[in-house]
């Protein structure tokens, strides 16, 4: 494709970049990314990839604005209570870029649909709440053979990690989820709404350096950061043969939902 006057001007600071250029926002304008959540991790992630050009956004969610999200779920406004969060992020992605394309799913990723939902995307962001998402959204990936960006958030922290095929998955880190009451839910503990904001704007970060094969992945590396005291750290880990999905002898071969955890404030 040729970019346009209109789009050299918009994309004008990407296309400065030497790492960048035409070329490389033209990768951007013809990628698919499905971001899973339109909560506080999928609100900047969402938000910078349109302003970004990523050409088709995808977005599933199955929730309504409620007020209590306002404090950090950026891309919903007051006028936006009750309506459901697929649509109020579309109209703002479409605020920023009208050229988006932007694909609406009103539901929650389960195993009866997630396979279905991302085969067309090129990479998937998690930005859900609960550990039985995260678990489905890594499973569903490594058997789709997709990329895809882990995030979570609780209080002042964040961590987050990117899988590509071949390389270690979440089950290499974390084999299965916590034991029911383990780990707080955000309605139990809190989260500080900006750190949602840092966390998103680096797996949009991740997502975007993917699309253009511009310097290097969290693959293989949990970045883990603390708001309170400002320190971040990295811990490398490796792929694990014996991981149950994505193992040299994987169990895991069939999709199944897990138990999520009640959360009064969704991320």
């Amino acid at each position: 494709m040729t970019l346009t006057e209109a789009q050299v001007e918009r994309y004008s600071r990407h296309i400065l970049l030497q790492d960048v250029g035409g070329e490389g926002q033209e990768k951007i304008l013809n990628a698919k990314v499905l971001v899973i959540g339109a909560g506080g991790l999928g609100s900047p992630i969402a938000l910078y990839l349109a302003a970004a050009g990523v050409g088709t956004i995808g977005i599933i969610d199955g929730d309504v604005v409620d007020v209590s999200n306002l404090q950090r779920q950026v891309i919903h406004f007051t006028p936006d209570v009750g309506v459901p969060k697929v649509e109020s992020a579309k109209n703002k992605i479409q605020e920023i870029n009208p050229d988006v394309n932007v694909v609406t799913y009103q539901d929650i990723v389960h195993s009866k649909n997630i396979l279905d939902v991302i085969k067309d995307y090129d990479f998937v962001v998690d930005g859900t709440d609960n550990f039985a998402a995260k678990f489905l959204i890594n499973d569903a990936c490594v058997i789709a053979g997709k990329p895809y960006s882990h995030g979570g958030i609780l209080r002042f922290d964040g961590q987050t990690m990117t899988h590509v095929p071949g390389e270690a998955c979440y089950r290499c880190v974390f084999k299965q989820p916590p034991p029911a009451n383990a780990v707080p839910t955000c309605s139990q503990a809190g989260v500080l709404g900006a750190v949602a904001g840092m966390l998103g704007t680096i797996q949009a970060a991740e997502v975007l350096k993917y699309i253009i094969g511009v310097g290097d992945l969290l693959v293989n590396r949990l970045l883990i950061f603390d708001a309170k005291s400002m320190k971040f750290r990295t811990s490398n880990f490796k792929k694990n043969p014996n991981c149950p999905v994505c193992g040299e002898n994987p169990t895991v071969t069939e999709l199944v939902d897990g138990e999520q955890a009640v959360c009064d404030l969704k991320v």
